[in-house]
């Protein structure tokens, strides 16, 4: 399996005018109309490295949602962010962008020839099953790339409910462009010079969105906080060894009923809210 070595993800600091970052540049809010809201990751993204992103709140009134993907152009360098990431900034060339929708985000395959963005991975049996594994796995495999899956799902704000509303999200049975859907983007070697860019939402892969992407220059991830999503929040993933804090976290999590039950227990504060929300 490929190493992959994490770093902080961060905004840019070249975004869409209708954006606002927070001081940590992990938020971005699109704070009026429905679109100028196209962001970037702050450094190019590494081979298996995924940028992962919540989304913390959204509009009603829009017609549309998300949209994520990859990019060789360096913010820097562009006169003016485009107002859309889907045409513009892909008719710019060197930009592949996948809109996130309610429902059929999976990247299929057929007879009658490939559709635009690739193929579906093979997951489960014949019949569609998942495996077993799906639920216990502590990673998600792509090729040969192992990315952690302990922040890949969303989870509930926490109440009397959340322990139901969690398995929801792990299984998929909210649509991904709900509160706090994690969606994330990440692209694999596949030959010398070129990747295959994966959309992941809630853990699961949704198959190879674009093929072939020249990896020879560097690619930044591309947010596009469009229409219906108003807030995004950047999810920090731990790759290699987990640090003490998650492996506290995990230890207490994994001996409670759910997350409400933290409350029952002789911890600081601050603890049970990480615990909490984490």
């Amino acid at each position: 399996m490929a190493a992959v070595l994490s770093q902080f993800m961060e905004f840019h600091s070249v975004h869409g005018t209708n954006v606002r970052l927070d001081l940590s540049r992990t938020q971005a809010t699109r704070v009026e109309s429905f679109a100028n809201g196209v962001c970037f990751s702050k450094d190019p993204l590494s081979p298996g490295e995924i940028f992962l992103v919540e989304i913390e709140e959204k509009e009603l009134g829009w017609c549309g949602h998300l949209r994520i993907g990859l990019t060789a152009h360096d913010p820097r360098t562009l006169e003016t962010v485009p107002e859309y990431s889907l045409p513009d900034l892909v008719e710019m060339g060197d930009s592949w962008v996948f809109a996130i929708t309610r429902n059929h985000n999976k990247v299929t395959e057929d007879g009658g020839g490939e559709v635009e963005g690739g193929e579906q991975p093979n997951i489960g049996d014949e019949a569609g099953n998942k495996p077993k594994t799906f639920f216990t796995d502590t990673h998600l495999y792509i090729e040969n790339i192992g990315i952690p899956k302990d922040k890949l799902v969303g989870r509930s704000r926490p109440g009397r409910y959340s322990h139901i509303l969690d398995d929801l999200y792990k299984t998929n049975a909210l649509p991904p462009t709900a509160r706090r859907s994690r969606i994330g983007v990440v692209y694999v070697p596949k030959g010398q010079g070129y990747g295959d860019m994966h959309i992941i939402i809630n853990g699961e892969d949704m198959g190879a969105s674009a093929k072939r992407i020249p990896t020879n220059k560097p690619l930044y991830a591309v947010v596009d906080v469009f229409a219906a999503t108003k807030c995004v929040r950047i999810v920090q993933v731990e790759y290699g060894f987990a640090s003490l804090q998650t492996l506290c976290r995990k230890t207490i999590q994994k001996h409670i009923i759910h997350r409400m039950a933290l409350d029952w227990l002789e911890l600081p504060e601050l603890l049970k809210h990480y615990c909490k929300y984490e």
